[in-house]
Order: C-alpha cells, then sequence, then structure tokens
C-alpha cells in the first residue's frame, strides 16, 4: 500500500526547505509548444549515452556479432525508459534524490543501503569507463590534429588482431575442406565475408607496401608467434591532458543551462551525419543489408562465438550501457531537479492544487524522458548497423589505441578519405559530450553519496553545491590518470558496462518498491503502465543475472 500524502518534505541538496514562495512554484505547461520547451534532462543525459554506449560499445557489439543481435540493442533501448519515469516520479512527488530514494529501499544496511553500496563499487568502474572516454577524446585529436605525429604514425600500422584475422581468412580460403575452420559457419556471411575482408586488408597492407610500411615484417611475426606491442604515444596524452583540464575549468564554472546547449548541439550534429550514413550505406552493393538479413536480426537467437570472441558477452556489457544505463538511470532525477520539475512542483502537500501540479509536471517530465529515447533509440540502431556491416564485413573490430582509428572505418563507403575528417570532428563532439555530462553527473552523485554516509557535513545548498565544483574537477583528473596508465579504452568501457548490467535489476526493484509502497497515491500510474514497468523489471532482471553468470564463469566459478 502506497503511504499516505505527507505535508513534509525532507531536505534535499537540489531542493532545500524553503516555503512555497521561496521555491518558485509553477503551474506546468499544457501546450504542447509550453511542454517543448522545458525538455532538458533527457536531451543531457542522451547526450551523455551517444558516446560510450553507441559509439564504442554498441559499434563494437555490430562488428563481433554482425546483425545478429539487433533484437538485443533494439530492446535494450526500449526496456528502461519505463524504471527511468518511474524513478523521476518520486523524485517529483518526494522531492528526493536518487541515491537518497534508494537508500530507503528495504535489504541490508550497513551505514548506507546495499543498492547503494554496490553503486558505489559501480562508479569506481565508471571512472575508470571515463579514462576510456577521454582517452578516445585525445586520439581522435591527436590524429585531427597532431603534435609529435607519433600516435598517427603508430595507428597506421594494423594490430595484432586485426593481422590474425588476415591469416585466419587467408587459412581459411586456401583450405580444401572449410568446415575445418572455425571460420565456417559464421553468420551472416561464410567463404563471402573472409573474401571480402581479405579484399580490405590486402588493399591496406598494399596501401602500406608503398609508403615502405614494414607490413611483411609485421604478419611474418604475428603468424610466427609473437605478441605485437603497441609503443607509448604522446599525442593522445597531451590532448587527453587538454580536454581534462578544459573540462575541469568549464564545469567549476557553469550549471544546468550551459551542460544542456552544449550537449543538445554537440550530439544532435554527428547523430545525424551517422544516420545519413547508414541510409546511404544501402545504395551501395557491399554494405547494404537485404530485408531478410534484417528479419534475421530482429529473431530472437544468439550469435556463436567468432575467432575466440565471444560477441553475447560484448552484448551483455553493451546492453548494460545503451539506451538509459544504470549510471544514467540515477542521474536524470539530479537533472529533472535542476531543471526544476520537483521545485516548480513544491513540497509535497494534501491539496489538490499540489496534486495538479505534480501531475502537470509528471506528464512533462514522461515528454522529456520519452523523447530522449527516441534520440538514443535511433543513434543506437545507425552506430549498430554500421559496426555490422562495414566493420563485421570487413572483418574489424574497435579496440586497443586504435580504437578511433578503427571506428572512422564505418564512413569511409559513403564519405570516401574525407571519412576520417568527418568522423574525427563528429568523434571528438559525441565522446566529449559524454565526457562533459558523466562528470557533471558523478560530481552531483558523489556529493550526494557523500551526505548520505556523512562523511562530509552537506547539510545546505551552499555545502553541497561547493562539492559537486570540487568534484567537477577531481573527477576528471582521476579518468585522466586511467587513461594515462595505458588501460584499453574498450576494455574500461566494457567492465563499466557489464557492472552497469548487473545493477540494472536492482534499481528496477527500487522503482518497483516506490511504485507500489511509496508514490503518493493521487500520482500513481494505470494498469497498462504497471504492465509494462514490471515488464521492464524483469527485462533488467533476466540481462542482469546472464551478465553474473556470464563472467562467473569466464572466473572458471561455473
Amino acid at each position: 500500500m502506497s503511504q499516505p500524502p505527507s505535508s513534509e518534505h525532507s531536505y534535499d541538496p537540489a531542493t532545500p526547505e524553503h516555503t512555497v514562495e521561496d521555491l518558485h512554484v509553477q503551474d506546468p505547461p499544457t501546450r504542447l509548444s509550453g511542454i517543448m520547451r522545458q525538455l532538458g534532462p533527457g536531451l543531457i543525459i542522451a547526450s551523455a549515452i551517444v558516446g560510450s554506449g553507441e559509439l564504442i560499445a554498441t559499434t563494437k557489439t555490430g562488428a563481433q556479432a554482425g546483425l545478429s543481435l539487433l533484437w538485443l540493442i533494439f530492446f535494450g533501448c526500449l526496456i528502461k525508459v519505463f524504471v527511468q519515469v518511474e524513478l523521476g516520479r518520486f523524485t517529483i512527488s518526494e522531492g528526493q534524490t536518487s541515491l537518497a530514494a534508494l537508500n530507503s529501499v528495504p535489504g541490508p544496511r550497513f551505514r548506507i543501503n546495499w543498492i547503494v553500496w554496490f553503486w558505489f563499487a559501480m562508479m569506481l568502474t565508471s571512472m575508470a569507463q571515463l579514462g576510456g572516454i577521454v582517452g578516445g577524446v585525445g586520439q581522435a585529436a591527436a590524429i585531427a590534429m597532431p603534435i609529435t605525429g607519433d600516435y598517427a604514425e603508430v595507428v597506421k600500422a594494423p594490430s595484432e588482431k586485426q593481422v590474425k584475422w588476415y591469416l585466419e581468412y587467408k587459412e581459411y580460403l586456401e583450405m580444401e575442406d572449410p568446415t575445418q575452420s572455425r571460420f565456417h559457419g559464421l553468420p551472416p556471411v561464410h567463404k563471402d565475408r573472409a573474401e571480402f575482408g581479405m579484399e580490405y586488408l590486402e588493399s591496406r597492407f598494399e596501401k602500406l607496401r608503398s609508403e615502405e610500411f614494414e607490413i611483411d615484417a609485421i604478419i611474418a611475426s604475428v603468424e610466427a608467434g609473437e605478441k605485437l606491442q603497441d609503443p607509448n604515444t604522446i599525442d593522445d596524452r597531451v590532448w587527453a591532458l587538454v580536454i581534462t583540464i578544459f573540462t575541469a575549468a568549464l564545469l567549476y564554472l557553469s550549471r544546468y543551462n550551459l551542460i544542456q546547449t552544449v550537449s543538445m548541439v554537440l550530439v544532435v550534429s554527428f547523430t545525424l551525419i551517422t544516420i545519413g550514413n547508414v541510409v546511404s550505406l544501402q545504395a551501395t552493393e557491399n554494405f547494404s543489408v537485404s530485408f531478410s538479413e534484417l528479419m534475421s536480426g530482429l529473431a530472437f537467437k544468439l550469435p556463436e562465438p567468432i575467432g575466440g570472441i565471444n560477441p553475447l558477452t560484448t552484448a551483455i556489457a553493451t546492453f548494460g550501457i545503451i539506451g538509459v544505463g544504470a549510471s544514467e538511470l540515477i542521474s536524470y532525477p539530479y537533472w529533472c531537479q535542476e531543471k526544476g520539475y520537483a521545485k516548480f512542483t513544491g513540497p509535497r502537500q494534501q491539496t489538490d492544487a499540489w496534486s495538479n501540479r505534480a501531475k502537470g509536471w509528471l506528464r512533462v517530465m514522461r515528454y522529456d524522458a520519452f523523447n530522449s529515447m527516441v534520440i538514443y533509440t535511433v543513434a543506437t540502431m545507425a552506430f549498430y548497423f554500421m559496426g555490422a556491416t562495414v566493420l563485421f564485413r570487413q572483418g574489424l573490430d574497435p579496440d586497443g589505441m586504435r580504437m578511433v582509428s578503427t571506428l572512422s572505418t564505418a564512413y569511409v563507403p559513403i564519405f570516401g578519405d574525407y571519412a576520417r575528417w568527418l568522423f574525427l570532428i563528429g568523434a571528438i563532439a559525441v565522446l566529449y559530450s559524454t565526457f562533459l555530462v558523466a562528470n557533471a553527473s558523478n560530481a552531483r552523485m558523489w556529493s550526494d553519496f557523500f551526505r548520505l554516509t556523512k562523511l562530509i557535513k552537506l547539510d545546505t545548498e551552499e555545502k553541497f553545491l561547493k562539492s559537486v565544483s570540487i568534484m567537477s574537477v577531481v573527477l576528471p583528473c582521476i579518468s585522466f590518470c586511467v587513461f594515462a596508465s595505458r588501460v584499453n579504452p574498450v576494455t574500461t568501457i566494457l567492465v563499466a558496462g557489464m557492472m552497469q548490467s548487473i545493477m540494472l535489476p536492482m534499481i528496477g526493484f527500487g522503482a518497483l518498491y516506490f511504485r507500489f509502497k511509496r508514490t503518493d497515491r493521487r500520482l500513481l500510474p494505470g494498469r497498462l503502465w504497471d504492465l509494462f514497468l514490471i515488464c521492464s523489471f524483469l527485462g533488467l532482471l533476466i540481462t542482469g543475472l546472464w551478465g553474473l553468470y556470464s563472467k562467473l564463469s569466464e572466473w572458471g566459478l561455473f
């Protein structure tokens, strides 16, 4: 049973105790034009999503699995919005932050709730993930605007993985009985894919030979079983450091409106280019997708491991990031508060005026959430198609220090040699928007965590905002240190994605608890919404359990 309405409105860092007049209570817009002007938190969240989840993890999943996991990508985008809205509903109703709300969910406690402790563990990996993101920005900038030129020179050479693909394709095509090759029977193409991948790699290797690059020596080394070592480079680190300093300064000085504007411009521009690229691919012979291939990708089936790589493991990690990831689900109510949805509603009261305002701002929030869902779903599908067509059919897999240079290959069939520059500009924009927004969100969540654990006394709005400013400087610097340590940027992103996958059902459980036990009865949704919410939770639960099982199996515990 829902708790009865109350006039109490406990202190929250984003909405401190004041009178109704002080809180600038406003009636919600009723016309569509007015509602559209009040959108914004969802756009911020979408910009945080597109950089790591869509551009990197989703494209990598497509490169490994082809179109066979299209259904999972589409499902992953749609399923989480119901939990997102439910968290927003509770924030508007109670005026509490996400972590404060989750801290009230039943379960074991040690100073704070078990869900909040897992959030803490997830956020540690998230800082590593942002190290991968700022590394991606540094890579793109180092190619577009080289300082010493060392990074741009190194990534001309193929990676060890690419050379192995070349040798395995060659072996497959030369075998009298190709059924003995591990490449036999792979979806969606078999011999055709091997031939196409060989054609691409051979043309690339030939170009390197014309530039007097010792490509044959590299191939011979890999064939002999030697491990290729990538040298340390300077340019990508210098650019990552510049981006880090700029971001820390920007976040320290800026507030909501600037973050919303920058995020929207950066993400929308690159997403439109990507969608145009995907549409144009249909006019090519080698990269178009037939109707039968599309339907096959929407069938509920799982791909087989490819060349020792299990694309399902990558897909499960990707599921935790695509659409609204666990981190974005928790951070969304913070942005709703800064936009003013909870403040305009005012402290909860047993009056018709309050309930009418709350229902109106809930309507605005739903528009905002579903609008962002459309944006990131379209972007996600576009990135996945590029990975599943261009990269998969050429046998490419973005990884390590060649992450950005490999991703840029997906644009070459349409835009030619200009693709690299077009992609680099777009990659800098979209990856940077993720780095900016994620650090801004994390600064607010970490400050709230310190408040809940009483590690720092943040009992006034002024103290809370000061903590946010300090964390806005500290967190980007930590991310840069992670990248400077030379961890694989793709690995950090996928590990963080796996942690987010495991946390998703916990957040879903919290959303169900708020809906059926805590939400004001006057704001409860209908039965159809409850059905979608329960289905959303079940989907998150299955994915989280599968991700945990896969990881434990990988460690040999199952």
